[in-house]
């Protein structure tokens, strides 16, 4: 077989490959399988773990500097009322000691969505929007802030409701929960 030939497809394989589409590892938490990223998988997966008291003194020991090099998030979801219309306000800060980089799978960064006391979906900000689909990153250094508002303008009947605010990051994803009463 020609020579010249066998090196040129060996290249263009090579750059086919090198090229190609890869999988995102989420670097936060070991992980290198995409994860659904559904409002129900949200909700579910920030339910609180086990408490750190409850592990032994050798887990602590361990993991201690791992721990405090660890990127700190505080959330803060804000639900105000005005006349015919409820204003969600999300705000993320950086309160750790490195900056933070989180990753978006798309241009969808942020939702909201309102249950029923049943916990059955009312309202849901993103329902009938269109998002970019690239990967977006948002740097937040030393005490810097990433806030979203949104506002939802033909409540539903009065009655106990509970607002989700959720930051959808791919490697620090956010969910906060209020809960508000229409009258």
């Amino acid at each position: 077989m020609n020579t010249r030939l066998v090196i040129s497809l060996l290249f263009a394989g090579a750059l086919a490959f090198a090229c190609g589409p890869r999988p995102h590892t989420d670097l936060a938490t070991g992980l290198t399988e995409s994860r659904d990223h559904s409002l129900l998988n949200m909700m579910v997966s920030a339910r609180p773990h086990r408490s750190e008291s409850a592990k032994s003194s050798n887990d602590n020991a361990k993991n201690a500097p791992a721990v405090a090099d660890a990127p700190k998030l505080n959330a803060h979801l804000d639900v105000t009322r005005d006349r015919n219309t409820i204003h969600f306000t999300l705000a993320v800060t950086n309160i750790g000691a490195k900056r933070v980089e989180l990753t978006f799978p798309s241009g969808k960064a942020y939702d909201f969505v309102v249950l029923d006391s049943l916990e059955r979906e009312v309202w849901h900000w993103s329902n009938g929007r269109l998002f970019t689909q690239a990967v977006q990153n948002k740097l937040l250094s030393r005490g810097e802030s990433m806030r979203v508002e949104e506002e939802w303008k033909t409540p539903a009947k009065p009655g106990h409701y509970t607002a989700v605010g959720l930051v959808n990051s791919t490697n620090f994803p956010i969910q906060q929960r209020v809960d508000f009463t229409l009258p």
